[in-house]
């Protein structure tokens, strides 16, 4: 489980982004944070991840402190692709550095071989950011931190990415935090939701249980 406790973080002279925030995810969990812009929740993303210290609380894995100098069982995936890697390297590097994903991974995730000699640039926002979840799920990750990592994406490419994401999210039951402006998209995601407000969570109000996401319908687009 991942647990994080009374988690508090600001920055000096403005005010608390997050004061107290408390929140569980359970292995082969989707949970849904919503809350407008600037309301915290990337903040929130990159303390679960270790990206960030909290001033006050606390987050574990299974119980124990996520390790400092080892894999991080817990990924941030964030909105913008393209921050999250090395322009100067080409595809198969950016991979590489985390782990050499098995060929059937890549191709469940429509990545082609032929981007594997290009560089982040010539990739679309698509392409790139089903490159940035296929170098997340390196054996031994637990759960997933994703950030938006649709909200810039045509219908088609955003259905292949998450229908992607599911399989191998159930495959190896990993717990998956999604955040999101997109009320439908965590409603068909994510059996419980979460609002962050005024620096704290508190349970969104939904109807019902989430329809499983369609099957595959079209390829994803480019």
């Amino acid at each position: 489980m991942l647990d994080a406790s009374g988690l508090r973080y600001g920055v000096a002279g403005q005010p608390v982004i997050l004061n107290d925030v408390s929140l569980t995810l359970e292995a082969g969990e989707w949970l849904g944070v919503d809350g407008v812009s600037g309301a915290g929740k990337s903040t929130l993303g990159q303390l679960l991840a270790g990206y960030l210290t909290p001033q006050a609380g606390t987050v574990t894995v299974d119980g124990a402190p996520p390790p400092r100098r080892a894999l991080r069982p817990v990924q941030w995936l964030p909105q913008s692709p393209e921050l999250a890697v090395n322009p100067r390297w080409r595809v198969k590097r950016i991979l590489e550095e985390a782990w050499t994903p098995p060929d059937a991974l890549r191709d469940a995730f429509g990545i082609e071989s032929a981007w594997m000699n290009r560089f982040p640039q010539a990739l679309s926002g698509g392409e790139l950011q089903r490159v940035c979840v296929l170098r997340a799920l390196v054996p031994g990750v637990r759960y997933l931190v994703a950030d938006e990592i649709s909200s810039m994406l045509d219908p088609l490419t955003q259905l292949d990415l998450w229908q992607g994401l599911r399989r191998v999210a159930d495959e190896r039951q990993l717990g998956v935090l999604v955040i999101s402006h997109d009320a439908a998209l965590l409603e068909r995601l994510c059996a419980r939701r979460l609002t962050l407000s005024e620096g704290r969570l508190r349970p969104s109000t939904r109807h019902g249980a989430p329809p499983a996401i369609a099957p595959k319908q079209s390829p994803a687009s480019r």
